[in-house]
């Protein structure tokens, strides 16, 4: 009986240790979303970023793909500013293209993916090139074959709703505004990052290491678990790191790109967002396209250069 106490002290020992250090490793990078978040929500206005929309589509794409490194915004916060930037012009298919590459194409997810991945520099190049890649790839294949309107409603209701989620609550200033929606969007993205790093601490401490490191170093098997981990978490951009960084003895470096980059471009709250403003169809071909050329490059990227490194 005291051995059986001893070990499960021990397990329990071991699930706080490693949810406290992801948490906390994660938190100023929260804090600095956030903040940037509710920065740009209340100072920048939707017709200044409008206007620095290039009108060529190519130039168009590759902007919206270096968006993130001027106006960082969690995937949490995406979709409620995309809305405001159709509504205000913006083509559909760069508002897509920044979808995508903005979670992951900015300074804060660059120095926290750094941070989770000291010792493995590939891996934070690794997942900025992917991101960069398939942004561009998809951009691409939504101009060219994305002829329908893809929005759930019209111009002049996605404009009401854009205009009034813009405005600040009467009887506030801008400031007491910015205080509020970061407190509101502080919340929202710890709830995901306590239940991914809950997640990932029982999987440590209950899961047999070695049955869960055969599927994490299967050539295929890792890229389709680590994708359908990250589908199913939900965490945001600014901490997915932490989290992945903490399977990096377990899976192959190539299925920790997978989770770094599919997860911000595409999981289950985002998917939900998504369907708030478009068509089930657009949102069913954006996430095939994004699954597709996500898991078709990181496996590639995996096999042609990331071996060399394990």
């Amino acid at each position: 009986m005291s051995l059986l106490a001893l070990n499960f002290s021990s397990e329990l020992l071991t699930f706080k240790t490693i949810f406290i250090s992801i948490f906390l490793e994660a938190l100023p990078f929260i804090l600095l979303g956030v903040i940037s978040s509710s920065l740009l929500q209340m100072f920048v206005s939707e017709e200044f970023i409008a206007r620095m929309v290039p009108k060529n589509p190519l130039l168009g794409i590759l902007f919206a793909c270096f968006f993130g490194v001027l106006f960082p915004i969690c995937e949490c916060g995406m979709v409620p500013v995309i809305r405001r930037l159709i509504a205000k012009g913006m083509p559909v298919y760069i508002a897509a293209v920044f979808i995508m590459s903005g979670p992951i194409l900015n300074p804060i997810v660059f120095f926290a993916t750094y941070t989770a991945f000291r010792s493995r520099p590939e891996i934070l190049y690794s997942r900025m090139g992917l991101a960069l890649v398939v942004a561009l790839v998809a951009g691409l294949l939504i101009y060219r074959f994305i002829r329908y309107n893809p929005l759930r409603l019209s111009m002049e209701t996605l404009y009401d709703e854009g205009a009034g989620s813009s405005t600040h609550p009467p009887g506030t200033g801008k400031v007491t505004s910015m205080f509020m929606h970061m407190t509101s969007e502080f919340f929202e993205m710890s709830k995901y990052l306590t239940l991914g790093a809950l997640i990932t601490a029982l999987i440590h401490t209950f899961v047999n290491t070695g049955q869960l490191a055969a599927y994490g170093n299967g050539p295929i098997s890792s890229h389709m678990l680590m994708a359908g981990f990250a589908y199913i978490l939900s965490i945001c951009s600014t901490s997915d790191a932490f989290v992945a960084s903490s399977f990096v003895s377990t899976f192959s470096a190539g299925s920790l790109i997978t989770f770094l980059v599919l997860g911000p471009m595409l999981d289950l709250k985002s998917t939900l967002m998504l369907l708030s403003v478009f068509k089930t169809k657009f949102v069913a071909a954006l996430s095939v396209i994004i699954i597709l050329i996500v898991l078709a490059f990181s496996i590639g990227w995996d096999q042609l250069f990331l071996k060399s490194f394990s």
